[in-house]
């Protein structure tokens, strides 16, 4: 389980697609505990660590994660490069602070950046909204995008909005992207709970 609150950005360093899927080496500051099987959300998807170790001469680590092909066909990462940014977060520990909301890193589709705006110090981000997402995302909800914990600004019949404060917009790839990129998009999964029940109720009706 994550929270959406993104420790750190980690550079793509390594790519090698295979038969049964893709591999991926990522390098970051921070991961001073990574340890093998460990769950990490890569840009919102919980994958899990490989293998891991120090970068010769700086003060970053790697880890290795693999993506089925189940994973590949659901999530963008098949399209990244060597240099590309992604966000990183470990899973939350039992005794951690949960400062976001509850993230699984199990990814519900993508969904493509429409606006980006700059007004005063922050930052307004649009976005396009499939429509078998619809009920999931209301005003003031939440939703993780790339992994990251946002709140719902506006919603309109096809599309919503995010407003980002300088923090995020600094210490996530949200900076990296332009009109027209990908986003992975994770739905509030207690909406998906409370769909499932009342559906329930509403078919014994």
């Amino acid at each position: 389980m994550f929270t959406g609150i993104v420790e750190t950005t980690g550079e793509v360093t390594g790519r090698e697609a295979t038969a049964d899927g893709l591999r991926l080496r990522i390098a970051a500051t921070g991961l001073d505990d990574l340890s093998h099987g460990q769950s990490i959300a890569v840009s919102g998807v919980c994958l899990t660590v490989e293998s891991f170790g120090d970068e010769e001469g700086g003060d970053r680590r790697w880890f290795e994660v693999f993506l089925a092909a189940e994973t590949v066909a659901k999530t963008y990462l098949d399209d990244v490069t060597v240099g590309d940014t992604v966000n990183v977060e470990r899973a939350l520990p039992a005794d951690g602070r949960f400062d976001g909301h509850l993230v699984q890193g199990h990814v519900d589709g993508t969904a493509e950046v429409t606006s980006i705006e700059r007004v005063g110090e922050d930052w307004r981000f649009g976005f396009n909204l499939p429509e078998r997402f619809d009920s999931y995302v209301v005003p003031k909800g939440s939703v993780a995008l790339d992994g990251i914990s946002l709140t719902v600004a506006e919603r309109d019949a096809d599309s919503f909005e995010v407003a980002i404060v300088p923090t995020t917009y600094e210490v996530t790839s949200l900076s990296e992207k332009s009109v027209g990129d990908p986003v992975h998009l994770e739905v509030d999964v207690v909406a998906k709970y409370v769909e499932s029940m009342v559906s329930g109720y509403t078919e014994e009706l």
